[in-house]
Order: C-alpha cells, then structure tokens, then sequence
C-alpha cells in the first residue's frame, strides 16, 4: 500500500485536507466518497516531496519541518522502536499522534516507502529536505548495529541541541543588530524632524551659528534631501551582495574573511567547532567509519572555510595521518580540543573525548554571548548619549551667545 495526499470538500463545502492509504488511486477515491468528501486532488505522498527541486504543491508539500517538531517524532521513534515494535507500526502510531498534517504525510510517506520493502534510512532519504545525509547516516548505522533506539535517541537530542545554539547564534547577532537600527533611526528621526524646527529659529537671528550647529544643520539638510536616496543605495547594495554571494568562489571568500574577524570570527569559530565535535562524536558512537563521519560532518558546518579545511583533513586522515595532526594543520580548531582529541585516539574513547570537547565550546560560546550582550548594552547606551548630547549642545550654543549678545 502506499500514501496518498488528498485535497476534498466535505458536504458543506469545507475543504479537507489529509493523507490515506491504498494501493491505487481509484481506492481512495472510494474510501473518500465513503467518508462523505468529494476529492478534488489524489496525488502519492511521495512523488513530489523526494524532488529538491520540484515545486512546492498546492496542497501544503513538506520541504521542511521545524527542529522541535523533527527532535519530537525522532524521540517518538526511538521509545517505540525500543518497544520492538515493527518499523511499520511505530510511523503509523507518530503519525496518529501528531495533529499537524505536514508531518502526517511526511511519515505516512516514509512508512509507505517502508512497506514497499526499503529501509527506513533509505525511506527517508528520498525527502533530503527534511532528513538530511547526517540524520540518514545515522540511521542507516542503528539499523545495521540493531541500535537505531538508541541513534534516535541521540539524534533527538542532537536536534534540539543545534535548535538550542541555533537560537544562541540569533540572539548574538539579531538583537545587537536591532538595538543599533533603533538607535540609528532615532538619530536620524531627530536630525530629519526636529531640527529642521529649530533651524528655522535660528535662521531669524542673524548672527554667525557655532561649528557645531552649522554641522548639524548641514547633517539634517542632507538626511532630508538625499536620506531616501541613501537607503536606496543601501538596499541596492545589500541585494547585489546577496547576489554576489551565489557564486561558491565568492560566498569562500567571505567566509575566510568573517573568520579573520575579532569577535564574530570568534563566535563562527566556535559555533562550527561544537557541532563539528558534536556531530562526528554521535557517528562515531553509531560505528560509522571516521572517513565517512569526517565527511558527514564537513556538510553540517555552515561556514564553508571551515568546511573546506575539514574536507582537507579527512583526505589527511585517508593518507595516515592522525585526526589531531590533521586538524591541527588547519589552525581552526582551539588547542584544547586538539589536546583532547588526541587523548581520545590514543585512549580509543574518541567519542567520548568529542562529546566533552562539544559540550565545553557549546559553554564557551555561550559565556561569550553573555558577556559580550552585556558589554554591548552599556556602550550602545553610551555611544547614543553621547550623539543626543552633541544635538543638544548643538542647539544650546546659539540660544547662549544670543543671551550673552542681549546682556551685552
């Protein structure tokens, strides 16, 4: 049997949307008219959810699902599974449990995959935009080692951990960025419509402004006059970065260059090393081989600097060379973990040297984050006094020398 998504109205005309199973279409149509739906669209789950590059269906196509929501079916699997249920029955039961229709055909697909006679790695990875080569890997290894409870445990919680740092990169870059886009359009919203109110007061006077009201003044008539076509430079300018970074030569360069960056690079550094440790520590404790785990992981990592030097050293590792000799030689990985690493190969509890070496960059970053929100704060704050500071004084100084003119 396989899974079929279905569009149908009901007898008051509301429209229904789910997924069935049965071998042909010409069932599911009938299980619907019994149901008392009319169908107006029957397609095989499966069909146009494995195509990358195939359009997004009208009636709501996974391309995607959320990391709580994935991190939650993966926990699902994993008791079931432990349960020794069959493969078959622990996706329907998910798939019964869970009220969201996107992730109920998406498992109801999987486990029509699984019916026909595929593995449920192989299952899955005919929908790469929700599974990725790690997650399949994974799989695929707790299958053959009869420990897939156990890889999907891991792979749950692996999940909401990158969910977890996920949401610590955000804040480490968006709210920054926020406050100071507040800042700076409150500058320019007293620059753009207060000044100007005060500028014609000072036009009656007729005597020679201070330099620094006369910048003012020459700051506000700018942002007025050409402030429009500024942003549009801005906005024209940001699209064509976007569009140079298409290009993989260019996008390689950036990244190089965000790495060579005093704090950010810091934070990229950081961010790409845990979930380097994290990732090739749960394959290695998957039994998959260390060549294929390093090149597992290089595709995780975000930055793709780092992920050619990763690609670098797999190769290293392929000639003989140790893993910490091999990453060592891309000057990209922190000292400490280099040190624990080779205590791991030496021990052979490499995984285990992973799994502490993950957990201390994931605390380092963030500690990072923390400190540096808190330094950011107070210099923001300051930064913005010291500008409304220069405003006022700007229009003060006028206002003085006219009363010490009039006392005169």
């Amino acid at each position: 049997m396989a899974a079929y998504a279905y569009q149908a109205v009901d007898a008051k005309g509301r429209k229904k949307r789910g997924v069935v199973e049965a071998d042909t279409l010409r069932q599911v149509r009938q299980q619907l008219r019994e149901q008392g739906l009319m169908p107006l669209e029957v397609e095989p789950a499966a069909d146009k959810e494995r195509k990358p590059g195939a359009a997004t269906p009208r009636w709501g196509g996974v391309r995607s699902v959320k990391s709580q929501d994935l991190a939650l079916i993966t926990r699902q699997l994993s008791t079931l599974v432990s349960s020794a249920l069959p493969i078959e029955q622990c996706l329907l039961a998910v798939a019964d449990q869970t009220d969201k229709p996107r992730l109920k055909k998406l498992l109801m697909s999987v486990r029509s995959k699984v019916v026909e006679g595929y593995g449920l790695a192989e299952a899955m990875a005919e929908f790469p935009g929700v599974f990725d080569h790690l997650y399949t890997a994974m799989v695929a290894a707790g299958e053959k080692s009869g420990h897939l409870d156990q890889v999907l445990s891991e792979l749950a919680d692996y999940t909401e951990q990158r969910q977890h740092m996920k949401s610590q990169l955000t804040q480490a870059l968006i709210y920054p960025l926020m406050l100071t886009l507040v800042a700076i359009g409150i500058v320019v919203f007293l620059l753009v419509s207060i000044v100007p109110q005060i500028v014609d007061n000072f036009a009656s006077m007729g005597q020679t402004l201070p330099p620094t009201t006369r910048f003012m003044i020459t700051l506000s008539e700018f942002l007025q006059n050409w402030g429009l076509a500024l942003l549009g430079i801005i906005v024209i300018a940001l699209l064509g970065f976007k569009q140079w970074l298409r290009k993989t030569s260019h996008r390689l360069s950036y990244h190089r260059q965000l790495l060579k960056l005093p704090l950010l690079g810091k934070v990229i550094r950081g961010v790409n090393t845990a979930r380097f440790a994290r990732t090739l520590s749960i394959l290695t404790s998957s039994s998959v081989p260390l060549l294929d785990g390093l090149k597992i992981t290089s595709t995780v990592i975000g930055n793709l600097a780092m992920r050619e030097a990763i690609d670098e050293a797999a190769t290293r590792v392929r000639e003989g060379s140790s893993l910490r000799a091999a990453l060592q030689q891309t000057r990209l990985f922190p000292p400490m973990m280099l040190h624990m690493i080779s205590a791991g190969e030496k021990s052979g509890e490499l995984e285990q040297m992973l799994r502490r070496t993950a957990d201390n960059q994931d605390r380092e970053f963030e500690s990072l984050v923390q400190v540096s929100l808190k330094v950011f704060e107070p210099v923001l704050i300051v930064t913005m006094a010291g500008i409304v500071f220069f405003i006022v004084l700007a229009i003060i100084q006028p206002i003085l020398q006219l009363n010490q003119s009039v006392g005169l």
